[in-house]
């Protein structure tokens, strides 16, 4: 994401998308009753003679909306932001915004101190290059890109080779290493972390090493318990390696993690809206968290609100990965605690 223009008087922030992690940060931005200008399509009625029928074509223009509703689909190349039309063409008529990468978006609204945060986040991710996992064992290897809101699957490829087989015939093997291979050259879009139970993954490490050095630039081999995207899932809950340790979705993940390991305890922790307030009440919270769904609402803010008068840390969960689908069972809210309330 770049920021184009801003002028804090008029409360008005102008942004580039540049690429489909931004349209998640805007689905974070964009809220109701928010004032979003942006260049869109819309049909208009040509008028012709009286004896032919009215033609209707679309034409491009830049028009403002009074937002009623945003919808962010995850992995999909386009944000939907609905409204009224208040500057433009046909003004007090509904029209939807479909915005995709590369189209600037000014924003008006009372922006607020994550609203700022997530922009600021943005630009700098925007220099981070996209993670590629691979989750690899004898029977299948599982293709995956590392989002900033969760892990897109990418898809499979199955061995078609039996355990007894694979002993024996090195040829079915390394067709089946070769079918991995040219799928990564096709995904990869920065470093690579190769993971799974068994040797398979040493294995392909060694065929790559021989068939294509160049691609093990910046790649990471870790055992796990697990194949397929639970084997992914288990590295991320872990953080082990300087490719994921700092992604959000790592960080999101462990901090999660850790809630539910106080929570199975009896530990400092707390969740719930009211337990959580009364947490924020009494200065114990620690860190707040919060999932991207509840922080629209106007009951987050008030939470937010108490968690900055109280110099609690605060984090914004993504629900579209797993810890965050968890964070969403306990009501969307939750806190780690500097000490044990009662």
């Amino acid at each position: 994401m770049r920021v184009l223009h801003q002028d804090r008087k008029k409360g008005e922030i102008r942004l580039l998308m540049e690429n489909l992690d931004d349209l998640w940060h805007m689905y974070n931005i964009v809220e109701k009753n928010d004032l979003v200008f942006a260049l869109t399509h819309r049909k208009v009625e040509k008028k012709t003679d009286k004896l032919r029928p009215e033609k209707v074509e679309r034409k491009t223009m830049r028009l403002g909306i009074r937002v009623t509703d945003v919808e962010f689909h995850e992995f999909s190349d386009r944000l939907r932001i609905h409204g009224v039309i208040e500057n433009g063409t046909d003004v007090g008529s509904y029209h939807t915004l479909n915005l995709t990468v590369e189209d600037n978006v000014s924003i008006l609204k009372e922006w607020k101190e994550h609203h700022l945060s997530r922009i600021k986040e943005a630009v700098e991710e925007t220099k981070r290059p996209t993670l590629t996992f691979l989750s690899i064992d004898y029977d299948e290897a599982t293709f995956a890109l590392l989002r900033q809101y969760g892990v897109e699957n990418i898809g499979s490829i199955a061995s078609h080779i039996s355990g007894k087989q694979y002993k024996t015939d090195k040829n079915e093997k390394n067709n089946f290493y070769s079918r991995i291979l040219t799928m990564v050259e096709q995904i990869k879009k920065g470093p690579i972390v190769i993971v799974g139970p068994g040797f398979a993954k040493e294995e392909f490490y060694s065929f790559v090493k021989e068939k294509k050095p160049e691609l093990l630039k910046d790649v990471a081999v870790m055992g796990t318990g697990n194949a397929g995207m639970n084997g992914i899932h288990e590295v991320l809950k872990k953080g082990v390696t300087k490719f994921v340790e700092n992604t959000r979705v790592s960080v999101e993940t462990k901090i999660v993690e850790s809630l539910f390991e106080e929570i199975a305890k009896n530990g400092n922790s707390a969740y719930g809206f009211d337990e959580v307030k009364n947490a924020l009440d009494t200065g114990a919270v620690e860190t707040l968290l919060v999932t991207d769904k509840l922080v629209r609402t106007k009951k987050a803010d008030e939470l937010l609100e108490k968690a900055k008068k109280t110099s609690s840390k605060f984090m914004i969960i993504s629900t579209v990965h797993e810890s965050g689908k968890k964070l969403e069972g306990l009501g969307g809210v939750a806190a780690l605690l500097r000490y044990k309330i009662s």
